[in-house]
This record gives structure tokens, C-alpha cells and sequence, in this order.
């Protein structure tokens, strides 16, 4: 792949009848990181730890078929230019191919035209914690929060789809265990424990519900309530039927005792995958909680060699982690 993309949406606006994007209203708009005015050309993030990271290079069919749906929903776009529904996968396409301002700037767009939907922040949320801008992305959620209260919830609509193509997630799952997932990258662990309680009543699927579990466990650990970890681990067994949630319930029922360090990680070497980021800094965090400092910073750094995993969760985690523990 090139190493930057042109993102046809933030050139070709007056294509389609906007002599410029709408102005979005202060109270709609959430401030980015004055840091990332110093981004250098074509850098997405600055890390946690001060790394400038740019997006990943994409393996050439991953890159070809991300690129043939970034193309479709453009398309789309095209034919609906304002359309709610067609700027998010618009959005969600170009964060698939490692553009993350673009997408970022694409919901902002949105927003100024669909100020209430609480949607497009909770998309914009999500980028906002990929490039580590987390008070940015707490905000966009605690608006759509706002916005969702008293709703009936809506499933959410996979962009890349599981195996069996059976979407696991709905909108307000997804608010809330992101909200939850930034207080956490903070080290807010009491913002985050409310906001994994509020998940859990919104995790249907079984995939949902272990997800929840996990970081809701993490948190309770975190916080020394390990009456309620212990409560929320009780509901867990091995044979859930999950579908994208493998990593996590492994790491769950390592903190019950019905896995080993050794069943979740490998041995060094070879390329990084998400589920190999997912499950290391688990295990990472799993010896923090052990009292065993010096192992947790071992594999927590071992997460952060895997550097084309820099938009994963637990690359994030790890990253925080070793953040507090004094750095590198």
C-alpha cells in the first residue's frame, strides 16, 4: 500500500453540492489534542509512551479487498451525500485502511449535519482512543450515552464480520464499553467500573457478555473489589458459545485457574496478530495483579515490539501500563 491514501470524501465534498462542510455547533464538536498539531506528515498518533505512529502497512489482499469496500461505500455516499447511515461506513472504511484523522474528520462532518445521532459519536469515540486522544473520545461518549438514554437499543452491524456473519454487538454495548475502555487507558478505574456495570445490563450475546466480563474484571481487580471480580467470573464457563471472543474468555478463566500462562502465550517470535495483542497483555496484566511487577513489565513490552498492532486494545493497555509503571 501507498503510505498515505487519498480519501476521496474530504476532496470531492463540492461534488456534491456543499461548497464546504456544514459548520459543526461548539457543543457538537469535541477539541483534539493540541499534541497532534505537532504530528509529523502523514503520522496518525503520538503513542502513550511518545512513539509517532503511522499507519500500518496492510498484507496485499487484506489491502486489496478493505480498499474494494472502502470504494463500495463511497459509492454509496456518493449517491446519498448526507445520509447518516453512508458517511459512518464511509467513516468506518477509511479507519479499516489505518486512516484514522480522515475518519475522524469524516464524523465530524457528520456531526455538523446530524448533530443528535448518537452513532457517529460513538464511532468517533472509538477513533478518538486509537489515536490516543482519550478525553476526547470520553466526551463523544458521554454525549451519545446522552442521547441513547431511554432508547431501545439497536444491533450494530459488523465491518468485518465474524465467521458465521452474526453480528454480537448492539449501539449502546458498544457506548458503553468503550466509555469503559477509556476511563480504564486513564487509569480512572472507578469511571470505568460504573461504566462496565452499565455494559454488562446491555451484553446479550455471548461474545458481548465475555468481552464485558473481561475488562469489568480487570477494573474490579484494579479497584481491590474482588468480591464482585469474583461475582462477574462466576458466570463464565468454558463452553460459551463465543465467536470473536476466544482471547478473552481464555484470559477469564486464567483468572479462575482453568487456564495457564502457558495456554494463552506462545513462545517469542513471529509476527504480532490481534488476538496475540489481546492475549498478552492479559497475561501482562495478569501478573501485575499477581504482585509480580517485573514479568508484567517483560510481557507488557513484549506486546509493544508487535508495533503493526498499535491501534489494538491491548497494545493501547500495554502501553498505559508500562506508562505507569515509569516507562521504558
Amino acid at each position: 500500500m501507498r503510505a498515505r491514501l487519498a480519501i476521496p470524501i474530504l476532496i470531492t465534498l463540492p461534488a456534491w453540492g456543499c461548497a464546504e462542510p456544514p459548520r459543526v455547533e461548539e457543543d457538537s464538536r469535541t477539541p483534539s489534542n493540541p499534541e497532534a498539531a505537532r504530528l509529523p506528515e502523514g503520522a496518525e498518533a503520538f503513542s502513550l509512551l511518545g512513539d509517532t505512529l503511522y499507519a500500518p502497512e496492510l498484507p496485499e489482499a487484506m489491502a486489496s479487498d478493505r480498499m474494494a469496500r472502502y470504494d463500495e461505500a463511497e459509492q454509496e455516499l456518493a449517491a446519498n451525500p448526507e445520509d447518516a447511515t453512508a458517511l459512518i461506513w464511509m467513516g468506518r472504511r477509511t479507519a479499516y485502511l489505518g486512516r484514522y484523522r480522515d475518519a475522524i474528520d469524516i464524523y465530524s462532518y457528520a456531526i455538523g449535519l446530524h448533530p443528535d445521532d448518537a452513532r457517529l459519536y460513538r464511532h468517533r469515540g472509538h477513533r478518538y482512543v486509537t489515536v490516543r486522544e482519550l478525553d476526547a473520545a470520553i466526551a463523544d461518549f458521554q454525549r451519545a450515552v446522552e442521547l441513547t438514554r431511554g432508547q431501545p437499543d439497536e444491533v450494530e452491524p459488523d465491518g468485518l464480520p465474524n465467521p458465521r456473519g452474526i453480528p454480537t454487538s448492539t449501539l449502546q454495548f458498544n457506548i458503553w464499553y468503550h466509555l469503559g475502555l477509556a476511563y480504564y487507558l486513564k487509569g480512572d478505574f472507578e469511571a470505568a467500573a460504573d461504566a462496565y456495570a452499565n455494559c454488562a445490563a446491555v451484553s446479550i450475546h455471548p461474545d458481548s457478555r465475555v468481552a464485558t466480563a473481561y475488562w469489568q474484571v480487570m477494573t474490579l481487580r484494579r479497584l481491590g473489589r474482588d468480591a464482585e471480580a469474583d461475582a462477574v467470573l462466576a458466570g463464565i464457563t468454558p463452553d460459551m458459545d463465543v465467536i470473536e471472543s476466544g482471547g478473552y474468555l481464555d484470559l477469564l478463566l486464567l483468572h479462575k485457574g482453568e487456564r495457564s500462562v502457558e495456554d494463552l502465550i506462545g513462545p517469542a517470535g513471529g509476527d504480532a496478530t490481534l488476538e496475540s495483542t489481546t492475549s498478552g497483555y492479559g497475561v501482562g496484566a495478569w501478573y501485575l495483579l499477581q504482585g509480580n511487577e517485573a514479568e508484567a513489565r517483560r510481557v507488557f513490552l513484549r506486546v509493544l515490539s508487535g508495533r503493526d498492532q498499535w491501534a489494538a486494545f491491548g497494545f493501547i493497555a500495554a502501553e498505559a501500563e508500562i506508562a505507569r509503571l515509569g516507562g521504558r
